[in-house]
């Protein structure tokens, strides 16, 4: 279907979150006919069957419901069930306009035009039609000198929209983008000019339509946020792509790890996507008994521990490799996480075709860490904890609420940075709350156990270039010039191989920077109903052409 190619970014995976909401799991179907054994001939042929409310459960609650202002994951679950992005990707992540509502995709040999043509049958959930006006209008609002949402560097080689008929759009850039079409034609929905038009752009992250009624073209509208509680979304009746089989999908809101699997194993949800690596044994010995199966794959995503490099403790890069040094995060993935993951070194999935395993990696190595941290001027003091000009290595470590394994991984980061004389002062805090503290502007953290929902696109840029600092998404303050210059240089080359040489060299400067002190690649557990239909595991899109998705009846 058309769902989001997704941000780019950040996507904060923030714990491997999705949720639910009440009600009681299973989802009831009605037959629409009956044949003559009495047996609805539908489901006697196998085919879809419609009804039911099916209930996702999440440790993380949404901010808001607009795409080009948001920057979680559980706000975009919900962003891809109420809004249509002009493509989509299939499995193996590549843009797909069939996915979407553009019926094609043209680009000008030279990278520096695009021309979509969008389906004429798309209606918006108050039954206005969807048109070239609202395609111009949602991608000029970031081209705007008052948008300040966190996604303005995805249009900057954006110059102009303009339409050409009521269902042709001519994008016309400044240069050329390489990953224009995945990420920005498939990770914003379009939304309605006539709801929109007269609210001012410098308004539009604060407007009420982000919470209150958000409008789309998607599958579902949205009909009700119980805040900290549940969003649920109702089936669209008049969808251009046919109705999809659940009347509703609620999205309930539970904080507490422990408390999801215990619903699950109760039938209370029907689908979560983030599955604990330390609880996959415990839910594969009920699943069948509920009747649960389990789906897996290696995430389209890492995990990182990431600092404020803003602080002093932080801006030197032997120091951050040394704290790399000291921790043994083969350890932290065979134990915290049952061995289901991979190390990490570099801000990319082993799933990307750009990823680069040639790069420089720094190994468990206690007396290293102690080695560099001593070239650096970290000396014990009287308590053992390292000083430097009268300033003691310590700090706060927050992570999210909710991620069991963030929250062990902290603690253990505790011990481990203590062996090298470096206090860790541990701070379990509420999603929410976490994101605001990396907000641009507040960077109010020191420490920070966090992951990123990567992209389909490998372009690093949103997260590392120093552009990125004032109002995006690099909220660590990293920068390094000379691989601004060569993420910039990449995004200007089409050829995929030329570019994937240039990706891999920034790879290289950013393991050699230790930008971000990379952990692991998580192999994600989804649990969802044994007889769920339509079901593909997409390691980008947990929720993957829900309006797809249908129980068989048993």
């Amino acid at each position: 279907m058309k769902k989001q190619a997704w941000l780019l970014s950040l996507m904060l995976i923030l714990a491997m979150f999705l949720a639910a909401c009440s009600g009681g799991g299973g989802t009831s179907t009605e037959p629409e006919k009956e044949g003559e054994d009495g047996k609805d001939t539908e489901e006697a042929a196998g085919e879809p069957v419609q009804g039911g409310d099916f209930i996702i459960g999440s440790t993380g609650a949404p901010t808001m419901f607009n795409p080009l202002y948001s920057s979680d994951a559980s706000s975009s679950d919900i962003e891809g069930m109420i809004f249509d992005t002009l493509v989509g990707s299939d499995l193996e992540f590549n843009p797909v306009p069939e996915n979407g509502i553009a019926e094609s995709v043209e680009m000008a040999e030279d990278g520096l035009t695009y021309t979509v043509k969008i389906v004429e049958n798309v209606k918006f959930h108050d039954g206005e039609p969807l048109d070239a006006d609202d395609v111009v209008f949602t991608y000029n609002i970031p081209l705007s000198d008052d948008y300040d949402g966190p996604r303005k560097s995805n249009f900057e080689a954006l110059e102009s929209v303009e339409k050409i008929d009521d269902y042709t759009i001519k994008f016309n850039m400044s240069k050329v983008d390489a990953q224009f079409e995945s990420v920005t034609f498939g990770s914003y929905g379009i939304l309605p000019e006539h709801i929109l038009k007269d609210v001012p752009i410098a308004d539009l992250g604060e407007h009420e339509f982000n919470s209150k009624n958000p409008i789309g073209s998607g599958p579902f509208k949205f009909e009700e946020w119980k805040d900290g509680e549940y969003i649920k979304v109702v089936a669209n009746e008049d969808y251009w792509e046919g109705r999809p089989y659940f009347d509703s999908v609620t999205y309930k809101l539970i904080p507490d790890a422990n408390a999801i699997i215990a619903q699950l194993q109760a039938g209370d949800i029907d689908y979560y996507a983030g599955i604990a690596q330390q609880d996959v044994a415990t839910v594969e010995g009920f699943a069948d008994s509920v009747g649960l199966r389990l789906e897996s794959g290696l995430a389209l995503s890492y995990t990182f521990l990431g600092f404020n490099q803003r602080m002093d403790m932080f801006k030197d890069v032997k120091v951050r490799q040394a704290i790399t040094h000291a921790i043994d995060r083969e350890s932290i993935v065979e134990n915290i996480m049952a061995g289901l993951g991979e190390v990490a070194h570099v801000p990319e999935s082993p799933l990307s075709w750009a990823y680069n395993p040639e790069v420089p990696k720094f190994e468990y190595d206690v007396e290293k860490a102690k080695e560099m941290l001593a070239e650096a001027g970290w000396t014990p003091g009287s308590d053992g904890i390292l000083e430097k000009d009268g300033e003691k290595f310590s700090f706060e470590l927050k992570t999210n609420q909710g991620n069991k394994v963030r929250e062990d991984i902290v603690v253990i980061l505790q011990q481990q940075l203590k062996e090298v004389g470096i206090e860790v002062k541990p701070q379990i805090v509420e999603f929410s709350s976490l994101i605001a503290d990396i907000d641009p502007g507040v960077w109010d953290f020191e420490g920070i156990v966090l992951g990123w929902s990567l992209a389909i696109d490998p372009d690093p840029s949103g997260i590392f270039h120093t552009k990125e600092i004032e109002q995006g998404l690099n909220f660590t303050g990293y920068s390094n010039p000379e691989l601004d210059k060569l993420m910039d240089e990449s995004l200007q080359e089409l050829d995929k191989d030329k570019r994937k040489e240039m990706i891999g060299k920034v790879q290289v400067g950013l393991a050699e920077d230790q930008a971000y002190n990379f952990l692991y690649y998580p192999e994600e557990y989804r649990a969802l109903p044994a007889n769920l239909e339509g079901f593909e595991f997409h390691a980008k899109n947990q929720l993957y052409n829900i309006e797809k998705w249908w129980l068989k009846p048993e």
